[in-house]
């Protein structure tokens, strides 16, 4: 039994003093009526209605059970209108993750357009390039690179993985040129360390078969941190690869230079990550849309980045 529309019915006949009136209220006919409330009868064991062929007449039960009914709905319109008050305005306490390196260099620099935009939304955020459990914590969003797993999230993948490997234009005036792959190891490296594993990350090669090599070449640099790896590369210290989101502005303005075509492994992306929900609040829904047009206004889409752009020197 649909009691939600039981309790309707119930109520319409004693508001409208018939089965009939009360049908026409609601657009039914008046023996939907009448079978749910003899249906609310039999599982109350209790009589709502004294009938008669002229009209209906509450039992001291039915006044008792109806005020009890009016109270629930009552607070169920109330809740409900509360909730879609809530959802309709994007406002209250938004709980972002990020990863340490890409949410400085992407993110921060887009949350004052963002604040002006939505003033009542508070950003709460935190950085981590470690695994979060963003449902156990509470956090309403994630931004992560790599693969995503989870069967809990939502994966909203804001552009590729790219990864190029370059070096600082005075690098390259006071070492042997690099033409080819076999030449890579025979310069120095700066390369980054899982601070989680401690295992240092290979460098990746595209091979003739379409796939992806991962070598270990010289490991005189490792670094736990993207943006030192990248700064050590500009200062001419070694070569580095690194993901595109680390090295945007130095590829930019030339002060790192691409030696070979990108590397972009396609089980790998950028994602936004939130729980899934059958109603995603407005507050979630708006930061989204938000960050996902931001990205796209610096050339960077599902299934691109702005790297696709940059010409190598070996290409």
């Amino acid at each position: 039994m649909d009691k939600f529309n039981a309790f309707k019915m119930f109520l319409a006949a004693l508001d409208h003093g018939s089965f009939g009136a009360a049908a026409s209220a609601l657009g039914t006919d008046p023996s939907t009526v009448s079978k749910a409330i003899t249906r609310l009868e039999e599982q109350l064991t209790y009589q709502l209605f004294f009938r008669s062929t002229r009209k209906l007449q509450v039992t001291e039960a039915g006044k008792v059970y109806a005020d009890a009914v009016r109270k629930l709905l009552a607070e169920l319109n109330a809740c409900e209108n509360q909730l879609m008050a809530v959802n309709s305005q994007p406002e209250g306490v938004l709980k972002v993750n990020l990863p340490v390196s890409y949410g400085r260099l992407y993110v921060l620099p887009l949350l004052d357009e963002f604040s002006r935009r939505y003033p009542d939304i508070k950003l709460n955020i935190t950085f981590s390039d470690e695994y979060v459990d963003i449902i156990e914590q509470g956090i309403d969003i994630s931004i992560r690179s790599g693969s995503v797993s989870d069967s809990r999230l939502v994966a909203r993948k804001l552009s590729p993985l790219d990864f190029i490997i370059c070096a600082s234009p005075a690098y390259l005036e006071q070492h042997e040129p690099i033409k080819n792959y076999d030449d890579l190891w025979k310069h120095r490296w700066i390369r980054f360390r899982f601070k989680q594993t401690g295992k240092v990350m290979p460098i990746s090669l595209a091979n003739n078969a379409g796939g992806i090599d991962l070598i270990n070449p010289d490991d005189s640099y490792v670094v736990d941190d993207g943006e030192a790896m990248v700064e050590l590369c500009r200062s001419g210290l070694a070569i580095t690869q690194a993901p595109h989101f680390l090295l945007r502005k130095e590829l930019q303005n030339g002060e790192l230079i691409p030696l070979f075509p990108l590397l972009r492994n396609e089980e790998l992306g950028v994602y936004m990550l939130y729980p899934k929900r059958r109603f995603l609040p407005r507050k979630v829904s708006v930061f989204i849309e938000y960050i996902k047009e931001a990205i796209e206004g610096i050339g960077e889409t599902s299934d691109a980045t702005w790297a696709s752009e940059i010409t190598p020197v070996n290409s």
